[in-house]
């Protein structure tokens, strides 16, 4: 049984770091994707960035790109998403997801979600 999980999220200040990691188990890393998303209160649901098992990079919007970081470590089934100069409107649930390719919309398994909350 495939498990997604993410974890990492807190209550951080404006301008403060942290780094969210997932990890899937029940399968190997070969051959998948593993995305971030976010969904802020009383809004869609959006991609942030995705990595390949090969290790390619993508990043859904450019605007994150210099503040958000991903990378990933296949030994371990694990994905980070490294989050700097956090802002009031990156507070959501980050959510991980795995696929067979890097996508937004289609996803095979979704993880549960963590929190992160950035005060002013």
């Amino acid at each position: 049984q495939v498990q997604v999980v993410e974890s990492g999220g807190a209550l951080v200040q404006a301008g403060g770091s942290l780094r969210l990691s997932c990890t899937a188990s029940g399968l190997t890393f070969d051959g998948w994707a593993m995305s971030w998303f976010r969904q802020a209160p009383g809004k869609e649901r959006e991609g942030l960035s995705c990595i390949t098992w090969r290790g390619d990079t993508y990043y859904y919007d450019d605007s994150l790109k210099g503040r958000f970081t991903i990378s990933g470590d296949n030994a371990k089934n694990t994905m980070y998403l490294q989050l700097n100069s956090l802002k009031p409107e990156d507070t959501a649930i980050y959510y991980c997801a795995l696929n067979t390719y890097c996508s937004t919309t289609r996803v095979k398994y979704w993880g549960q979600g963590t929190q992160v909350t950035v005060s002013s």
